[in-house]
Parts: structure tokens; sequence; C-alpha cells
């Protein structure tokens, strides 16, 4: 029965100690430019733009969480349907609260 399948080490690594750094270093630097995103006033271009900012930071950190220390990027086709399938969920989810946001008026707390 097991004639069939390739062995595979239980130590076996897709990424070496360096690749790992590197996506910690990138953690790091997108966790220093959303603190960066909080202090800057970017409601000159639009309102919202300090958490459009962020959330996209947090995307983009988010994308190397899953697809490196998760193991997505070696793994099959059903497990890149099942995350891709998540993000759409996601990013729809996103869009209809970016949607209520945009679209209220000044409320009674605002100057």
């Amino acid at each position: 029965m097991s004639d069939n399948h390739e062995e595979h080490s239980e130590h076996e690594s897709h990424m070496g100690i360096p690749q790992y750094l590197l996506i910690f270093g990138i953690l790091v630097v997108g966790t220093i430019l959303t603190y960066w995103t909080a202090t800057w006033d970017l409601d000159v271009i639009f309102p919202g733009a300090n958490t459009l900012l962020a959330l996209l930071i947090a995307f983009t950190k988010m994308t190397a969480v899953v697809l490196f220390f998760m193991h997505v990027y070696w793994n099959g086709k059903l497990i890149w349907l099942t995350v891709l399938g998540s993000f759409v969920f996601l990013i729809i989810m996103f869009a209809f609260t970016m949607q209520d946001y945009l679209t209220r008026g000044a409320g009674i707390f605002t100057k």
C-alpha cells in the first residue's frame, strides 16, 4: 500500500532559516509602516485613507504569513483554491465594511 507513495522526511523543510528571517523582517517592516500610517493624517486625500492604507499593509503581511509560514506556497491546487476562496470572502467583507463607512454622513461625534 505504501509502495505508491513518495518517501518524505518528517524534517523536510521548504525554506531555510535565512528565508524565515527575511519573512520576519518583512513582517517587522510592515508593523513599523502600520504604526507610521497611524501617525500620518491622510484624511486630506479622502476620509478613511489611513484605514485603507493600514488594511493594505495588513493584507500584505497576512499574505506572507499564509504563503510561507503556513506552507501554502508549496501545496497542491486544492489548498490554493481554499485559500483563494477565503481571500475572496475577506475582500467581500472589507468591501461591504468600506461601503458602509464611506457612505455615512457626518455623525454627532465629528467636528
